[in-house]
């Protein structure tokens, strides 16, 4: 492992996730679900996403941008919608969604974290990012390891935060703030695909 490239990892990958959709997704799940499943789901999902794109990253260069770009508006707009959805809901959804935390159980909660996050990631920037690092330095597991040591700092940040938010804000207002970050994203990922194309 060599310290310098775990570094250069960590130092791209951290300002990357900051402002990233996955942070927006983590807090939202915090509110929703204990911040420690929250955490180990989503940190278990990164995990994951980057292992496949320091192991496939000279590969995903070769997808077509376009087709990418497409999905992940989709995915965007989808969960814009339900965000919407939940936002409506008013003091009803901020009682359920206490009782749910009350209610799901910890491989539950983790599980679900984990399946939003891993689809959530695919074609992010950070992703990218890790895939030209591991091709440009040959040095996989210390890409790795700083990589995955941003996201895990990201991640802690936003599933600890999430809770906190969520004791002080009203859940319909949480909601409707990601559902509008949900749509700005969208609109970008429109966008790209659209530059794609052309």
């Amino acid at each position: 492992m060599v310290l310098s490239v775990v570094l250069a990892a960590f130092v791209l990958i951290l300002p990357v996730e900051l402002p990233d959709k996955t942070l927006f997704a983590t807090l939202v799940l915090a509110t929703r679900f204990p911040p420690l499943a929250v955490f180990v789901g989503v940190g278990t999902a990164f995990g994951l996403q980057v292992a496949i794109a320091v192991t496939a990253g000279s590969l995903l260069s070769l997808l077509p941008e376009a087709l990418v770009t497409a999905v992940v508006a989709v995915l965007f707009l989808i969960g814009a919608a339900l965000l919407w959805r939940e936002a409506r809901k008013g003091d009803e959804g901020e009682e359920a969604a206490a009782q749910t935390r009350e209610n799901t159980s910890f491989p539950r909660a983790a599980a679900i974290s984990f399946g939003v996050l891993f689809a959530a990631e695919w074609g992010d920037l950070s992703q990218l990012a890790t895939a030209g690092l591991a091709a440009r330095y040959a040095e996989p597991v210390s890409v790795f390891v700083g990589s995955w040591a941003a996201l895990l700092v990201i991640s802690g940040l936003a599933a600890f935060l999430g809770r906190k938010l969520a004791d002080r804000l009203p859940f319909a207002l949480l909601h409707r703030i990601a559902a509008g970050l949900f749509l700005v994203f969208a609109v970008l990922a429109v966008i790209e695909t659209v530059r794609a194309l052309t």
